[in-house]
C-alpha cells in the first residue's frame, strides 16, 4: 500500500536540468512528447503526480507506469520535485486504493507502515489517526493542501467529505512540520489530493455485505475550454457489526479548476453521519449516539508575476471556510451528558515562492480563525447572546470560544545537484495563548551519493494549541483544564532509501523531545479523566522494503511484495503519579505490515494485506456497565485482508474480505470489533 518513490530509473530519461526560469522544462508548464517518452512537467506545487504509460517497440512488453523522479510533492513551502526534496513522502498512489480492501480513507491508512489508525466503527466512522507515537490531535488533515484538521476535537478531523474514487493519491509526511503546515502539523500530515479529471466520464458504483452494508456511489466530470469539474456523491448504511455500532453517512465534493492566464481551483464538499456509539467515550455508557456534519468550501489562485530585473515570482493564494456541526448524546434520547456543538474555521494563507543564484525562496503568511458555539465547550455567554441549535427549537448554544492563529514564514532551499538543503522558521502567535510571537525554526537536509541512493536528516521544532474539548470538555467520565499550556517539541530524524529495479527500500529513526504533552489521565482508579500537560519523549524506528518484479520482468504474474516494520519507545519525563493514560501512551510497540499483489488469471488481480501489532497501555474491565477498577493490557492481533478485482474497460467487479480469521480484539478502550466482514462491489464506467 505504501509506496515511496524517488530515483526510479527507466529506459528513456533525462538527468541533467536547469532549475533557471528561462529553462524550457520550467517555462512550458505543459506536456512535452520526446521520442515515446510522455513527461507532464509542473511548475507549482501541485501533488497529483505523474504516471506515464510507455511502449517499446516490442509488442511482447506489456504497457508499465512509472514513476518519475521529477514529479513535484509537498514537502516543504516551496515547491521541490521528489529528487529534490530533502523529506521523503511516502504516497498511497490511485492503484494502490483501487487494489486495497478498503472502504474508507482511514481503512487504506492502515497498511501504511509509520500510521497508527484506532477505529470505532467500520468503514471510517468515528477513527482516531496518529503518526509515530503521537495522538490524534498532533497530524494536520489536507484536503488539497488546505487544513481540514477540526479544532474542537481530533475525533472528527477523519470525517472526509471525499470518496475514494475522488483520490488521486494521499501524501503522508511523518515528523514535526508546523513549519510547512501550521499548528496542527504537530507530528506529521496526510495531504488527501483530488483530480477534476481530464475529458469527459463518469462512474455509478453500487456494493453490499455483511452485517446490512450497502453502499451507492456516483461520480462525474466534464472539461472543456481551460475548464475542469467533477462532482461525486455517496451513501452508505450498515448494522455496524457490533452492538449499537449502526451508522448511515453520505457524503458529495464538487471540484473545479481553470488554467488561462490565472490558473484557478475551486472545491466544496459535505458530509453527514449519524451512528450507534456503543462503548466509544465510556464503557459506563453503552448506548451513546452521535452525529456529525461538515461543510467545507476552498478557492485557490496560481498567478506569476514578473519584478524588476526579470525576476519571476510566483504566488499561490488561498480562502477558506470549514463549519462541523456536532450532536452527542451520553444516552440516547435523554438529555444527560448530551452536548451540541457549532465549529467555524476561517482561513487565509498567501505563499509565495521565486528562484535566485543561490537557490529557492519561499515565503508567506497564513491567518486562521477557529471558533465554536457549544452547551458545553467555552466561556459562558449572557443569555441575550444565546444561539438557537439548528434544528432543535429548544435548544440554545450557550457557550462561545474564538481564537486567531497568525503566522510568517520564510524557508530557503540550496538546490545542488547531489545535495539539498532546507532552512525555515515561522513567527507564530495565537490571541488564546498570548499576543506574543514565538519563533519555530527546523532544517532538512539530502544527500544523493549514487544514483540509487538518498540519504536524508532533519530536526524541526513544532507546537500545538490544545482542542476546545482538552480545555472545556466537562461530562461525567471527563473534565478538561482551561489553564492547558501548548504542547512543543523537538524532532530529530534521519534516514536512508535505496531505489533501484525491482527493490524500493527505506530505513529511517527519530527521537522526539516533547514538553507540555497533552493527555487524558486518570490518577486512581475511581477517578474520571483529566486532561493534563506533562513531559513526553518518543524514539523509534521503521523499515520498508517493496520488492517490483514487474519492473524485471513484465509478464511476472506477482507485481509487488511489501513488507513494514515500525518499532517506537517511550519515556515520561516527569513525576507526577497517574493511574491511566487514556490515549498518549497507549501507542503501537510494534507494527507489522505486509502485503502482496498479483494476478490470477487474465484479468482477475487479488491484494492481500496483513497487519499485526502490539499496543502499549491498557483498557479497564467492565460489567454490568460498572467499572471493576481492574485494566487489562492491550493483546497484540493480526489481521488479514484480501480483494478480488476484476477489470474491464467499462466495468469493475470486486469482492473484499476483511479480517478473514475473523478475530475479535479491542485496539481502543473497550470498543469490540467485528468479525469477518465482506463487501462485493460493480462499477461502470461512461465516457473516457
Amino acid at each position: 500500500m505504501q509506496k515511496t518513490t524517488f530515483e526510479q530509473r527507466g529506459s528513456l530519461r533525462f538527468r541533467h536540468f536547469t532549475r533557471k526560469g528561462y529553462a524550457l522544462f520550467s517555462c512550458l508548464g505543459r506536456e512535452v512528447l520526446i521520442g515515446t517518452l510522455s513527461v507532464a512537467t509542473l511548475s507549482h506545487a501541485r501533488a497529483e503526480g505523474v504516471s506515464v504509460r510507455t511502449e517499446a517497440a516490442d509488442n511482447s512488453l506489456q504497457r508499465t507506469e512509472q514513476k518519475l523522479d521529477e514529479v513535484v510533492v509537498t514537502g516543504s513551502r516551496a515547491p521541490l520535485t521528489q529528487a529534490e526534496a530533502a523529506k521523503i513522502v511516502s504516497v498511497i498512489t490511485r492503484d494502490d486504493i483501487q487494489r486495497a480492501a478498503a472502504e474508507s480513507v482511514n481503512d487504506l491508512l492502515k497498511t501504511v507502515t509509520g500510521v497508527d489508525v484506532r477505529q470505532r466503527g467500520g468503514f471510517g466512522v468515528q477513527t482516531d489517526i496518529s503518526i509515530g507515537g503521537g495522538t490524534y490531535d498532533q497530524v494536520a488533515i489536507l484536503l488539497n493542501g488546505v487544513n481540514i484538521s477540526n479544532p474542537q476535537t481530533g475525533h472528527l478531523s477523519a470525517d472526509f467529505p471525499v470518496s475514494l474514487d475522488d483520490i488521486v493519491r494521499i501524501e503522508i509526511i511523518e515528523g514535526a512540520a508546523s513549519r510547512v503546515y501550521g499548528a496542527s502539523a504537530f507530528n506529521g500530515a496526510i495531504n488527501i489530493v483530488t483530480s477534476a479529471g481530464e475529458g469527459s466520464g463518469g462512474s455509478a458504483t453500487v456494493e453490499g455485505g455483511s452485517y446490512g452494508s450497502f453502499g451507492v456511489a456516483a461520480r462525474g466530470n466534464i472539461s472543456g475550454g481551460g475548464f475542469a469539474n467533477s462532482l461525486s456523491a455517496g451513501y452508505k448504511q450498515s448494522d455496524g457489526g457490533t452492538d449499537n455500532s449502526y451508522f448511515r453517512k453520505s457524503q458529495a465534493f464538487y471540484q473545479g479548476s481553470y488554467n488561462g492566464g490565472l490558473a484557478l481551483s475551486w472545491q466544496l464538499g459535505m458530509s453527514t453521519m449519524r451512528y450507534g456509539a456503543n462503548t466509544f467515550y465510556s464503557a459506563a455508557y453503552p448506548n451513546q449516539y452521535e452525529i456529525n456534519a461538515r461543510l467545507f468550501a476552498a478557492v485557490k489562485a496560481d498567478a506569476t508575476t514578473v519584478l524588476a530585473g526579470g525576476k519571476t515570482v510566483h504566488i499561490v493564494p488561498t480562502v477558506y471556510w470549514n463549519r462541523s456541526y456536532d450532536h452527542f448524546q451520553l444516552i440516547r434520547g435523554m438529555a444527560t451528558g448530551e452536548n451540541f456543538h457549532r465549529t467555524d474555521v476561517y482561513g487565509l494563507s498567501v505563499n509565495a515562492y521565486t528562484d535566485w543564484c543561490l537557490g529557492r525562496t519561499a515565503f508567506g503568511a497564513d491567518v486562521r480563525q477557529e471558533g465554536i458555539l457549544s452547551t458545553n465547550l467555552g466561556r459562558p455567554l449572557e443569555e441575550s447572546e444565546y444561539v438557537a441549535v439548528m434544528g432543535h427549537d429548544d435548544k440554545n448554544y450557550t457557550k462561545r470560544e474564538q481564537r486567531t492563529d497568525v503566522s510568517y514564514f520564510i524557508e530557503h532551499n540550496f538546490l545542488l545537484r547531489d545535495f539539498t538543503a532546507s532552512l525555515g522558521v515561522v513567527a507564530n502567535m495565537n490571541t488564546a495563548y498570548n499576543s506574543s510571537f514565538r519563533l519555530y525554526p527546523g532544517i532538512d537536509l539530502s544527500y544523493r551519493p549514487a544514483k540509487a541512493w538518498k540519504m536524508t536528516a532533519s530536526w524541526n521544532m513544532a507546537f500545538r494549541m490544545p482542542t476546545f474539548t482538552d480545555l472545556f470538555y466537562k461530562s461525567p467520565t471527563q473534565e478538561g483544564n482551561k489553564d492547558l499550556k501548548p504542547e512543543k517539541t523537538q524532532s530529530l530524524r534521519i534516514g536512508a532509501q535505496y531505489r533501484a529495479k525491482g527493490v524500493d527500500a527505506r530505513l529511517s529513526g527519530f527521537y522526539d523531545w516533547g514538553t507540555d504533552m497533552i493527555d487524558w489521565v486518570m490518577y486512581s482508579a475511581t477517578d474520571i479523566y483529566h486532561s493534563a500537560n506533562f513531559k513526553l519523549n518518543n524514539r523509534g524506528y521503521e523499515v520498508n522494503v517493496d520488492l517490483l518484479p514487474r519492473e524485471i520482468w513484465a509478464h511476472n504474474a506477482v507485481s509487488r511484495l511489501r513488507l513494514g516494520y515500525a518499532y517506537i519507545d517511550q519515556a515520561r519525563k516527569d513525576d507526577v503519579p497517574f493511574y491511566k493514560s487514556n490515549y498518549a501512551m497507549e501507542y503501537l510497540r510494534h507494527k507489522f505490515v505486509a502485503g502482496i499483489d498479483h494476478r490470477i488469471v487474465g484479468d482477475l488481480t487479488a491484494s492481500w494485506a496483513f497487519r499485526w501489532q502490539q499496543r502499549m497501555g491498557s483498557y479497564i474491565i467492565y460489567e454490568n456497565n460498572k467499572s471493576t477498577g481492574v485494566a487489562r493490557p492491550y493483546a497484540p492481533f493480526g489481521l488479514l485482508d484480501v480483494k478480488l478485482l476484476w477489470t474491464k474497460p467499462r466495468y469493475e467487479l470486486s469482492l473484499a474480505m476483511n479480517n478473514l480469521t475473523s478475530y475479535r480484539y479491542y485496539d481502543l478502550g473497550n470498543v469490540p470489533q467485528p468479525g469477518l466482514w465482506l463487501m462485493a462491489g460493480a462499477k461502470i464506467k461512461l465516457g473516457k
